[in-house]
């Protein structure tokens, strides 16, 4: 697609609890307020085609000094017993592909995110860069939570 690029990163959590419970929480968005440190609003919505859930989704963003929010809406495709893919799409032409893979592991449960972002090209570097950070800070809190349940 002309004028818009795409990157993606990934993180990895590892928690004392049963895989159940990782999933439970991984897949409601609506309690990603508790967790992910942009999100300030969460409000389910009739399920969109294709979808499981859908939601609209609020987030409190800065440039430099300037605070901002934007609501975008954030879908459930798909969840099983070992993963669930999510995708949110924000004005202008900005998508967040979140694929979350939970597992058995040694000392409970091993969590792999794979994240894929696509923006226009002016705004991608901004996107990229604040939504990485916003999902490694993501990353510990899951854990943060996670360990308290097992």
């Amino acid at each position: 697609m002309p004028g818009v690029r795409t990157g993606s990163w990934s993180y990895d959590v590892e928690a004392p609890c049963a895989p159940g419970e990782a999933l439970a929480l991984l897949s409601d968005i609506t309690r990603q307020g508790e967790l992910h440190p942009l999100i300030i609003h969460v409000e389910e919505l009739p399920a969109r085609d294709g979808a499981v859930r859908s939601f609209a989704v609020t987030d409190q963003l800065k440039l430099g000094p300037i605070p901002f929010r934007i609501t975008y809406s954030a879908d459930t495709l798909s969840i099983t017993d070992s993963e669930v893919v999510t995708v949110a799409r924000q004005k202008p032409r900005t998508t967040i592909r979140n694929r979350t893979t939970v597992s058995a592991a040694a000392d409970g449960t091993h969590v792999h995110v794979d994240v894929q972002l696509t923006a226009p090209t002016l705004l991608f570097p901004y996107a990229f860069r604040e939504g990485r950070k916003a999902h490694l800070a993501l990353a510990d809190r899951i854990r943060q939570v996670l360990s308290t349940q097992g």
